[in-house]
Order: C-alpha cells, then structure tokens, then sequence
C-alpha cells in the first residue's frame, strides 16, 4: 500500500510496522517499542505531553516545542493532514513526535499528510506508542529525557545513556537558535493577514509595534496587525537601543523555547526598556519580564502542553480557557509585589499567568492569547495592549 503524499510517496511496509523495530528509551530506563512515521533519523529530546484533540500541525511548527518529543494524548492523529494556512513558523521545530495511533490524511484542508512533511522536515516520529502510559508516567514523576531510535543503529542500554547524557533544556538557550536572523517587516502588505480566516477589513497600521522574536507564532503577528498595529519583527538578541532606535509605539516579547534564565541578553534589553514604551509579553516573554523585574523562574513538574488550562483573571473573576506551552514558570514567592502585581493565575496549580507592572505601562501573560491552536477566550488582551499604547 503507498499513499501519494506532498513531494514524496510514504510506503508502508505493515509487516515492518508490525514488528515494531523502532522504540522510545527513556532517561530512568523505561523501553516503549513503536514504529516510525517520520524521519529516518535517531534523535534525543525531552518528552512532554499535548492534551489537545487536534493542532498538531500548529503544534510541530510552534518554535515553542524546540528540544521536546510532543506526545499527544488525543489517540487518533493525522486525520486533518497538513496545509499551509495552519502553519505557525516557517518549518517544524520539535524534536520529534509520539502518538498512539497514526491515521491517513481524509480532510478537504489537506495538502499532504503527516507523515511525508515530518520526513521532509527531517523530525523523527513514532507511532504505536502506548501514549496513556508515557502520559501518567510523565505526569507522575516528572519530564523526563529520552531518546528516540529509529535506525536500529543503536542498542536499548546505549539509547538509555544517550538519554541521560544529554544535557537537556534547563540553562540552555533556544531562543537564539530559532529566532529570525535578520529584522522584518510583518506581513506588510496585509495579504497573509487577510487571508487567513480573516472577516472584513483590515484596519489601518496607526501604531509601530518591534516585537522579539524568540520563537515567535506567526498567530500572535497576524493578532497584532488585525489590532492596528505595523510590526517590526527583529532577532531575539537586539539590544534595547536598537529597538529604541526603531521607535516604536510598542514594544512586544515574544514566545520561545527552554529555559527564561538563559536568555540573560533578553532579560538585560527587558529591564532597560520598561519605562521607555508601552510593552506586552507572552510565555517565553512573560517569563523574561519576571526576570527584568526581580523574580526567578522556577521548573514546572512536566509543564503546561495543550488547549484547555483555566485561568482566572483576577481583575474580573472571570475565567479563560486558554493554550499552554511552558516547562517553566514565575515563581510566585520571588515576585516583588511594590513593582508587580499578579494578573492571571493558574486554576489547576496556582501557578502564576499574568503580571503587570504597578508604575509603568507592562503586561505579559504565560498563555497563548492567539490560540491556533486552542480557544479565543483571552484574544481581548490585543485590544489591552492597544489601549495601553494609547494611552501612554
């Protein structure tokens, strides 16, 4: 059987797939057979798991997901394919992917399947994988790393040392390795914008917005231009003088990968520009601005990954579903309360999601406003960082 998919044609070979010559090893030992549907490649990553049912294309080109295996909990994947409009960056970037079953691509959206575009982009994939056991295993002790054999060059105990030897994700600084390399302006002429699932008119670019790409969703660009706003994008390592020099209206901190303590470059620019323009952050952003204003970041147990965390607006009292994607958090006892308050919490875990600045005009949530995936609920805190802008 062979399934003409993209630039390729994907054959599987379902004696291969029954034999389940691939496998998961994992950093305590753990070996979870499974087959490949991705690239033809080992590769080393840390294992978090996705609760949403679906996104998983916005989910494998998420920059966010650098250095991870993304394990989906939803068991049935593949079935929407891939497109080109759901794309959020210009390629995947997780490390690789796991699913429990993988199904061919049966949606009108579809420009290919999964399968060919993982091979394509060069992600290592299983399938097979018994994802309701990696997903309590993980869930009960913690994100672990793992190592993900595909080319059977490499023996279960070396697959489990080659686990534990990789250095992982705390300390390290990802955001400098999937940022832009050169600054940009945002869908200048509005045709991306507009074309995807826009309604109406695009409203005229009245501010300058330079937002940090570091590993910024195009989502959250597309959201800025829908509020009015032109956007200089520019590398995660532009100093705050560079960006003043653009002057901007604004100023916004994009999402990113790995750990806020390593992006100390950001988090010195951050701290240098509170106070000199209007700023918003999210996830990654968020994080750096914790850090600009005097608290520390803390590892969550196996992180925030999917679609549907409530947190609560303590403004409001009003309650959000909200998209997560975060192995690290604020810590809460860090957090100077004559500078900042607490905005947004966590109703599963307490943990902190939103901070503003008490004196200077600076907000930053650890959630997903622009969703793609996940639900819209927070989608007005484009229209806050406007007013903000305003009226600063």
């Amino acid at each position: 059987m062979s399934i003409a998919t993209g630039s390729n044609q994907v054959k599987y070979d379902w004696k291969a797939q029954r034999e389940r010559s691939a496998f998961l090893a994992i950093e305590d030992g753990t070996i979870l057979p499974a087959n490949s549907i991705g690239a033809a490649r080992d590769g080393v990553g840390e294992v978090v798991f996705n609760t949403g049912m679906t996104g998983y294309q916005e989910i494998l080109s998420d920059p966010s997901y650098s250095g991870q295996f993304v394990t989906m909990t939803y068991p049935e994947i593949g079935n929407t394919g891939i497109n080109t409009e759901d794309m959020e960056s210009r390629q995947f970037f997780a490390n690789g992917f796991i699913v429990h079953n993988h199904n061919d691509a049966s949606n009108w959206r579809s420009e290919g399947g999964l399968t060919s575009h993982l091979v394509d982009a060069n992600i290592p994939a299983l399938a097979g994988v018994d994802t309701r056991f990696l997903t309590a295993k993980i869930r009960n002790e913690g994100t672990l790393k793992a190592y993900m054999s595909i080319t059977g060059e490499v023996s279960e105990a070396e697959a489990i040392k080659r686990a534990t030897e990789w250095e992982g994700l705390d300390n390290q600084d990802y955001a400098a390795r999937v940022t832009c390399d050169e600054p940009f302006v945002w869908d200048a002429d509005g045709r991306a914008t507009q074309s995807y699932g826009f309604e109406g008119e695009l409203p005229d670019a009245d501010m300058h917005v330079v937002a940090f790409d570091f590993g910024v969703k195009w989502n959250i660009l597309r959201s800025l231009r829908r509020s009015g706003m032109k956007v200089t994008v520019v590398p995660a390592r532009t100093s705050a003088e560079d960006v003043l020099a653009l002057k901007p209206d604004g100023i916004f901190l994009s999402n990113g990968p790995a750990d806020p303590q390593a992006v100390s470059y950001a988090v010195e620019a951050a701290r240098a520009l509170i106070g000199k323009a209007p700023i918003m952050g999210i996830c990654l952003g968020h994080q750096i601005l914790g850090l600009a204003t005097g608290a520390e970041r803390v590892r969550l147990k196996f992180g925030h990954h999917g679609c549907n965390h409530p947190v609560k607006d303590l403004s409001t009292g009003k309650v959000e579903i909200t998209s997560q994607n975060h192995n690290f958090a604020i810590d809460l006892t860090t957090i100077d309360s004559d500078k900042v308050e607490i905005t947004h919490i966590n109703l599963n875990d307490q943990t902190v999601e939103g901070l503003a600045h008490k004196r200077e005009p600076m907000f930053c949530v650890q959630y997903h406003p622009e969703a793609c995936p996940g639900p819209h609920d927070p989608y007005y805190l484009f229209a806050r960082f406007r007013e903000l802008i305003k009226n600063a």
